[in-house]
């Protein structure tokens, strides 16, 4: 099952896409997609309610603005370095645990929003990644429970500043936290749709040309191990966003560095996730 919201931003209103490729507006489910709605088993609930009521709904046009798939998480935890390759174009060894930073809640937006370049920004870049999100409380999880506890499965571009991320002295989510930072979606896709997230291409284009382009299976820490770990040191709650880290061919990589600019284009898709594609435009 495919999960999107849609509408103006501030005003979203909970949707599937079916097997047909039609968006329907779930609103007579009567939730939104968020921690309530997967704390009480949600996926499953709409599920049931669908087999009745699917036929009805009204189709949403796919002219209308799509969300974030999921409403404001209460967290999003990023994994830096989760790629061979990136640590090695990062000029950083590869991590023996998990690196592990915030982003803030309020840099979530849609997936085909504008990207705003922040206040004297200089440095800010792309990272296409995976991001699983939490269906069921999690602490002190086990490895092999790790899937128990999945909703589903998203495209995030992790945008990042790297001057306030590097430079401005403390942790990384300086460069990791500004307004419209986590373009999610367009879809939260189910585990079942999903069956085997360690083994899909990756990829980003800006204007067109390609940057990144790669395959989870160069992961170096897998979704279980993550889920588990995090676990250890903080309580994820249904709807938390876990985004698994960058393949090579971020723009802090090349030589020379190369960073967005006011009017690029960044176009970005996960095998069975779909597509993603931002504007960028300078902060007013």
């Amino acid at each position: 099952m495919k999960l999107l919201r849609f509408g103006n931003e501030g005003q979203e209103r909970p949707g599937i896409e079916n097997k047909s490729g039609e968006r329907l507006d779930c609103s007579a489910f009567g939730e939104d997609w968020n921690e309530a709605f997967f704390g009480s088993d949600g996926v499953n609930r709409l599920k049931s309610w669908l087999e009745s009521n699917e036929a009805g709904l009204p189709k949403v046009d796919k002219s209308i603005r799509l969300g974030s798939p999921i409403a404001r998480p209460s967290k999003i935890i990023c994994v830096g370095l989760n790629y061979s390759l990136h640590a090695k174009e990062s000029g950083m060894a590869l991590p023996e645990s998990p690196v592990l930073f915030m982003k803030a809640s309020s840099s979530l937006c849609g997936p085909f929003d504008k990207i705003i370049i922040p206040r004297n920004s200089v440095k800010t870049d792309w990272e296409v990644e995976l991001a699983v999100v939490i269906g069921k409380k999690a602490s002190y999880v086990d490895e092999s429970n790790a899937a128990e506890h999945i909703a589903g499965y998203t495209l995030h571009n992790d945008v990042s500043e790297r001057d306030f991320q590097l430079n401005h002295g403390g942790q990384w989510v300086k460069g990791k936290s500004a307004d419209t930072f986590a373009p999610i979606g367009p879809y939260l896709v189910t585990p079942e749709e999903l069956p085997n997230p360690d083994n899909l291409r990756l990829w980003l284009k800006v204007n067109d040309k390609m940057m990144q382009d790669s395959n989870t299976s160069d992961l170096v820490f897998k979704i279980p191990h993550l889920i588990s770990y995090i676990s250890q040191y903080m309580t994820l709650l249904p709807g938390d966003v876990i985004s698994t880290g960058t393949p090579s061919g971020v723009g802090l990589g090349l030589n020379p560095p190369q960073y967005l600019k006011a009017g690029d284009v960044v176009e970005l898709g996960i095998d069975g996730l779909g597509v993603a594609k931002q504007e960028v435009v300078s902060w007013q």
